[in-house]
């Protein structure tokens, strides 16, 4: 890029300023300057410096000296500003020198990238600066590999098959102009990646656009690229992104945990309203029965689960595969096991109570105290598939525990207040009853707290 200033005493100057190589075409630098130039460069560069060359126009007297119009004809000087040539290259440029400019790494980037690797997200490097500068800011934030990069030039030779190849196994593309960022966009989606990319400037907008998720800064992006893009950061920072990425399982996490939850708990509320009729015992489940379930099902899908810390290892897993289902085969046998466990000890303590002479008040309300237990316990147990209740009560959860306090709350009022206690056709529970109901609760999701434990051990066994 050229400018030309006009002083107050009507002399114009030329400066211009850009990439080292063409302000050295301006300057019609000699081969033997050329590879100086290039040296110099490279030392800069090692230094994770960004280069730029300055050169300035000569002049002959007050006005700037232009080239010749013609090769075989004598030199052209300016008489008047309204005679500038239509391009900067008419200039008779010097060579001035270059600027070192520092962009300096923030300090969040590199343990940013760290956690990238350890969730199994790759991470690319697209800039404009030189193959030396871009190694060592990639040295400076862990980016790997180091010694395999890709210059613009190169894109510029290679055919759609060997980009493919080497795109597999580089991760450092410089001296890149705009319009190749989307060639690799697009090289990375046939190569069967989820690609999100990063971007601010007009240029960026069709990688933007072309990218599965295209991410624009929020504080220094154009309005071109914010527009193009899927995410727009209110703070330019690469570590925003990968607590993007964090957040986005949380959220796909407490979807699943809470969607296996409702089926689960239904499973039982289903069966004890269908097994008394087909085997002619009285009702266990009326009308209010099925009301108060509700009160505590409801909170606990929707606002329980959704109150669910990411767990410890939500980063250290490998990305899902984008075809698989919210709710997927296993995630469904595993809800439904936990439904089918609390139904066979609910339908157990029920028969239990009813043959040995109780009376259909009692067993009612021994089966809905250990429904109520058992619910509980499928919240505690579906917080985390990979670690246990004892575990997990030290991650916090306020909407847990008014939940749980709660439901004990009201199943306290609804055993022990007479009035309530009809409306509910229960009768009174001893302490006994009460172990009764709490240790079949329990029971019945023991088997899921010890296939976490079996898990647990069989992935460290792999590893």
């Amino acid at each position: 890029m050229s400018c030309v200033w006009e002083s107050l005493t009507g002399e114009l100057t030329v400066a211009a300023k850009g990439a080292p190589e063409a302000i050295a075409d301006l300057c019609h630098f000699s081969p033997i300057q050329q590879q100086e130039l290039v040296e110099q460069i490279q030392a800069m560069a090692g230094e994770g410096l960004r280069v730029l060359g300055v050169a300035q126009g000569r002049k002959m007297g007050t006005l700037p000296k232009t080239h010749a119009l013609e090769s075989s004809g004598p030199p052209a000087y300016l008489e008047s500003d309204d005679r500038l040539p239509v391009q900067q290259h008419d200039f008779e440029f010097e060579f001035v020198g270059l600027i070192g400019l520092e962009d300096p790494v923030r300090p969040t980037v590199a343990p940013a990238i760290a956690e990238c690797y350890g969730a199994g997200i790759r991470v690319v490097m697209i800039t404009g600066d030189y193959p030396v500068t871009a190694q060592n800011i990639a040295r400076q934030i862990g980016l790997r590999p180091l010694d395999k990069v890709i210059t613009g030039r190169e894109l510029e030779q290679m055919g759609e098959s060997e980009l493919r190849d080497r795109i597999q196994s580089t991760n450092i593309f410089a001296r890149v102009v705009p319009e190749q960022k989307l060639l690799i966009v697009n090289a990375l989606k046939r190569s069967g990646e989820i690609v999100a990319m990063t971007g601010d400037g007009v240029n960026d907008a069709p990688a933007l656009k072309s990218a599965h998720i295209g991410i624009a800064m929020g504080e220094r992006g154009t309005d071109v690229a914010r527009e193009s893009a899927d995410l727009v950061l209110l703070k330019d920072d690469f570590s925003s992104i990968v607590e993007s990425v964090k957040l986005g399982r949380r959220i796909f996490d407490n979807l699943k945990k809470g969607m296996a939850y409702t089926l689960a708990v239904h499973v039982p509320i289903a069966g004890m309203s269908l097994i008394p009729v087909i085997f002619g015992w009285p009702l266990v489940l009326l009308p209010i029965h099925i009301a108060f379930l509700h009160l505590i099902i409801d909170p606990a899908c929707t606002v329980v689960f959704e109150a669910e810390p990411a767990e410890s290892d939500i980063m250290r897993r490998p990305p899902r595969n984008p075809k698989e289902p919210l709710f997927s085969r296993r995630t469904l046998r595993l809800a439904l096991l936990q439904g089918t466990s609390v139904l066979v000890v609910l339908v157990i303590v029920f028969a239990i109570a009813y043959s040995n002479g109780n009376s259909e008040f009692n067993a009612r309300a021994l089966a809905f105290t250990t429904l109520i237990i058992s619910n509980l316990a499928m919240i505690l147990t579906n917080r985390s598939w990979s670690r246990t209740i004892p575990e997990m009560l030290q991650a916090p959860n306020r909407a847990l525990w008014w939940v749980i306090g709660g439901g004990l709350l009201f199943l306290g009022l609804v055993l022990y207040v007479p009035l309530l206690r009809h409306l509910f056709s229960f009768s009174f529970l001893h302490t006994d009853d009460l172990l009764v109901s709490l240790v079949s609760g329990v029971v019945s999701i023991f088997w899921f707290e010890g296939l976490k434990l079996w898990n647990r051990r069989h992935l460290n066994t792999q590893k």
